[in-house]
């Protein structure tokens, strides 16, 4: 009988230890040439395919690798790069490669959003009807051939497929849809056959975009794009992958014109799996079924995972069917051998990428040779999570405590228009006031202090006063620039949200648990493993400290319920709301013992709150209805004359600005400048009224915008948002900045909106 086969729809880039990075910012400082950082890159690739080949990976994926971004990646094998660059110099190729990613001195980077509902940044391609697209390097068949050559492997080429690239651009109205796709489908095929005359079997279109509220025109020029590549292809066998939902109008996606079908058996809610029984799968193709967990951390229960797929090879023959992981592994840390200090009972738990990787091997290995050849491995499994997830009582226990709020009202004593009243009187800050998102430069000095403190190297106090000294150089920095509200710079945190993790019960870290934002910025996501619960003050020390600097005020800074569940490793043993109310409530006593040290105001981001939103339309509702709850849930019992901001970044809010609304947040900064002022025409539609502040320049990229660029942008904002109920800001926290660069950047956006509110204040004082 024909073996079942593993597979894994791609690995993460960054290394063990963050080497991929590593490497990336020491040639952008200039420490190493480029012939260097490609050798690096090299041998960080070659390694992640070996690893997987020693895993027992069969079909191993090609070209899921990267220098920064696999959409980029996509926009530049294609010449999509855009005319604010220059001509294409293939001599100059990956400084042009950088630049579009980060920007320069002189224009700035595309833009860049949420990949899907996850916590990964991609960059979004930029392409017009009169965009002539190219074929000018065949990245997938570079690293094709370097595999067979180094490694002997023939690997499983991975491409963004045309149909989810074209539909992410920037620039593609829905009805030139059909265009452009004659001009990128040719070079899609052109890819193709290089790649077969290469020797390959078969290669992976990553087509997510199925897995989004679909329509039958949707599907039927996906039939169309499929249709023209299999008529001038017949013999390559592509498979359509699929993940991070379930697929709509399941018939006729199967019956694609591919080879085979990857579909997410992890993430469907059932769906997939109904419709595999219900309507069955195509005999001719080859179904990769993803059933292994690409998004978490926890060990999967091998026993259901095992009947799944027994089911599955109901309607599937054994030599068509691949098991693998439900998505990319890019979305999880590398290994769990590297972390020596996790609690062992929580680490038989865990399950990271090469876990994960031997996960889908035991699996395929029952099915090859039957279950009672892996038999002790399920059993300990199982075991592993009886133990982890065992005291139904703690569970019962917490959720009392979260039911106490059901029943009542949740949100402010009183409406908008009478806190604003109070809080104008309270504050007095002038017309289009100035402020900073909250994180200052985190320098070498202050990591180094950080790491000296963590190693027991530096006592508490000397690290207290360490802080308190940056703190108060930084307050006295914003004074100098003239900034209208202060913040105390965030020196004592590491990250947003593992800062808070690390301060209430609940949490746990790991040491190499790193994972990929953007770019080079990898974050290491906390593990929500029991009760969250607030133990003492978190930010009182440092925010109080600051207010006693300055008689302008300081912002109070937390990071909101909804971003601290979207960015860590939940717990699966309770629903994921149970563990935003349980945050919720735990932030709720933080901002209450902030404004008791007459704190008022305080800033609860929620960046990654559009980033949860389900890809369905049907199940969107919900996820938002509970979003406004928990926030409410922890700001809402707060006096009126307290303002309470948030902060929202890098994802598409215009689709949810009514939900934005239900916040009830005094004041909301959102990302602007990223994407170019973009989101402006989103408040022509609709009716806004409490304060915002739309990003007037771009933190992520080095380049300092000059005043009359944050002047344009501030008055763009201004035809459609009133001078009064408008802020000045960065779009985002300013740690990952120079001290020169912030300085220069602040100055000028101070200017600029000191020269905005010249411009404005006649009308508005007649108004």
């Amino acid at each position: 009988m024909t073996s079942v086969i593993t597979s894994t729809i791609g690995y993460p880039r960054i290394g063990e230890k963050r080497e991929w990075k590593k490497a990336l910012e020491r040639f952008w400082q200039g420490a190493i040439s480029e012939n260097q950082l490609l050798d690096e890159m090299k041998k960080i690739r070659l390694d992640h395919l070996q690893k997987q080949m020693d895993k027992g990976v069969d079909l191993i994926p090609i070209g899921d690798f990267t220098l920064y971004d696999h959409v980029l990646d996509t926009s530049f094998m294609f010449g999509l790069i855009p005319e604010r660059f220059g001509n294409y110099n293939q001599s100059d190729s990956l400084n042009t490669y950088f630049d579009i990613a980060r920007g320069n001195d002189e224009v700035v980077a595309s833009e860049m959003t949420k990949w899907f509902n996850t916590n990964y940044h991609y960059i979004v391609p930029e392409i017009d009807g009169n965009s002539n697209p190219e074929l000018i390097n065949n990245f997938p068949l570079h690293y094709f051939n370097e595999a067979r050559e180094h490694l002997g492997i023939i690997g499983k080429p991975v491409l963004l497929g045309p149909m989810t690239f074209i539909t992410l651009a920037k620039g593609v109205e829905k009805n030139k849809r059909n265009f452009l796709l004659k001009k990128l489908v040719p070079l899609y095929i052109q890819v193709l056959q290089e790649l077969k005359n290469a020797g390959a079997e078969w290669v992976q279109f990553d087509e997510p975009i199925l897995c989004t509220s679909t329509t039958k025109e949707d599907i039927q020029l996906f039939n169309e794009v499929y249709e023209l590549i299999h008529r001038q292809l017949p013999d390559v066998n592509i498979l359509l992958q699929t993940y991070f939902e379930a697929v709509d109008h399941y018939e006729e996606v199967v019956s694609l014109p591919v080879a085979g079908i990857g579909l997410d058996f992890v993430h469907d809610s059932g769906k997939n799996l109904d419709n595999l029984k219900t309507y069955g799968f195509p005999k001719e193709k080859t179904l990769a079924a993803g059933v292994i967990n690409g998004r978490n951390i926890w060990r999967a229960d091998l026993e259901k995972q095992l009947t799944q797929l027994e089911t599955i090879l109901k309607k599937v023959d054994n030599e068509r069917l691949i098991v693998q992981p439900s998505c990319s592994l890019l979305h999880v840390p590398v290994t769990i051998e590297t972390e020596k200090e996790i609690d062992p009972v929580l680490k038989d738990g865990l399950s990271f990428a090469d876990q994960k990787l031997q996960e889908t091997a035991l699996l395929t290995k029952a099915l090859n040779e039957g279950k009672e050849s892996v038999e002790e491995i399920l059993t300990k499994q199982k075991e592993a999570l009886i133990q982890l997830w065992g005291d139904e009582k703690q569970k019962d226990a917490s959720k009392d405590r979260t039911n106490t709020w059901k029943d009542q009202k949740i949100g402010r004593a009183s409406d908008y228009r009478t806190r604003q009243k109070l809080q104008d009187k309270y504050f007095n800050l002038p017309l289009l006031p100035t402020t900073t998102i909250g994180s200052l430069p985190q320098t070498n000095g202050v990591r180094k202090a950080r790491m000296n403190w963590r190693k027991g190297e530096w006592t508490d106090s000397y690290y207290e006063t360490f802080i308190k000294n940056n703190i108060s150089e930084w307050i006295s920095r914003q004074e100098e620039w003239g900034l209208d509200v202060l913040v105390h710079g965030e020196f004592e945190r590491n990250d947003m949200v593992e800062f808070f993790g690390e301060k209430l019960e609940g949490f746990v870290f790991s040491r190499f648990g790193w994972v990929q934002s953007y770019g080079s910025r990898c974050v290491k996501p906390p593990i929500i493993y029991k009760e969250v619960v607030h133990q003492q003050p978190m930010t009182l020390n440092e925010i109080a400290y600051a207010q006693s600097l300055t008689d302008k005020p300081i912002k109070g800074m937390l990071t909101g319920p909804v971003t601290i569940v979207n960015w860590s490793f939940v717990r699966e043993d309770i629903s994921r709301f149970e563990v935003t109310k349980q945050i919720a409530l735990a932030l709720q006593e933080e901002v209450k013992a902030l404004e008791d040290k007459s704190i008022r105001m305080i800033q609860v981001d929620e960046p990654a709150l559009r980033e949860g939103l389900p890809l369905k339309e049907e199940k969107q509702n919900d996820y938002l209805e509970q979003a406004v709850y928990a926030f409410k849930l922890a700001t809402s019992l707060v006096k009126d004359e307290t303002q309470i901001h948030t902060h929202m970044c890098y994802s598409e809010f215009g689709t949810i600005m009514t939900t934005i609304d239900q916040l009830d947040a005094d004041v909301i900064s959102i990302e602007a400048a990223r994407s170019h002022g973009e989101i402006v025409a989103d408040f022509e539609k609709i009716s806004y009224e409490k304060g915002i502040g739309l990003g007037v320049y771009d933190i992520h990229s080095p380049r300092v915008p000059h005043v009359e660029e944050m002047k344009a942008n501030i008055l763009r904002a201004l035809r459609v948002l009133h001078p009064r109920q408008f802020w000045v800001n960065p779009d985002c926290g300013l740690k990952t900045r120079g001290t020169e660069e912030t300085e220069a950047a602040l100055t000028n956006m101070v200017e600029a909106a000191r020269k905005a509110r010249e411009k404005v204040k006649q009308s508005v004082s007649g108004s």
